[in-house]
């Protein structure tokens, strides 16, 4: 049984989703990010978007069913501001070994450069897929488009680009507006790629 959301939402079905939003100069925490992800919870939980379990239920989706991640405790602190009630925010540490239907991720830094522990730390494989794997259905990554366009000096750093352009490459978007946008980044962060050695 394919575990999936449906009903009035733009988030339908299983898989990975990316929603853009395009700010500058945030490193650990962003307003707009926040502000994003307040809005998109408010839509997954209005009580008409349904969760598909593995045993074929639908069940109405309510904040139990949400998880928000983020890498940074400033960004906790900013999302929880506009979600007052809402406690399963924190950072990847807080989620490991839980999983839930949906999973948000906030990447925070509007760009590469603006990552404050450099790209090791946001770009990190292990972190990003402990993410992912928190979602039982759909995983919606929210950043900055400048985040798929890294300035990459060194092999090492290509290939730390390479789990954000997966990502990129096989997720939808999570709206109707920024479908030029994450087509651009897609081309420029192919030019990043390099093969696994």
């Amino acid at each position: 049984i394919l575990q999936k959301v449906s009903g009035n939402t733009k988030f339908t079905e299983a898989g990975l989703y990316y929603l853009p939003v395009v700010h500058h100069g945030n490193t650990t925490s962003s307003t707009e990010e926040a502000e994003a992800i307040a809005d998109m919870f408010r839509e997954l939980t209005k009580g008409d978007v349904f969760w598909t379990d593995k045993h074929n239920r639908s069940h109405v989706v309510t904040p139990e069913h949400i998880r928000i991640i983020t890498p940074y405790n400033s960004q906790r602190r900013e999302i929880g501001k506009l979600l007052p009630d809402f406690r399963e925010i924190g950072t990847v540490d807080k989620f490991q070994g839980q999983e839930a239907p949906i999973t948000i991720y906030s990447t925070v830094a509007s760009t590469a450069q603006d990552i404050p522990r450099g790209m090791d730390f946001l770009y990190n494989a292990n972190r990003l897929n402990v993410a992912v794997s928190r979602a039982m259905g759909i995983v919606i990554m929210v950043g900055s488009p400048e985040l798929f366009a890294p300035e990459c000096k060194t092999p090492e750093q290509m290939k730390l680009a390479n789990g954000f352009a997966y990502f990129l490459e096989n997720s939808k978007p999570g709206n109707s507006l920024p479908q030029t946008e994450q087509t651009s980044a897609k081309k420029t962060i192919k030019k990043t790629k390099i093969p696994n050695t």
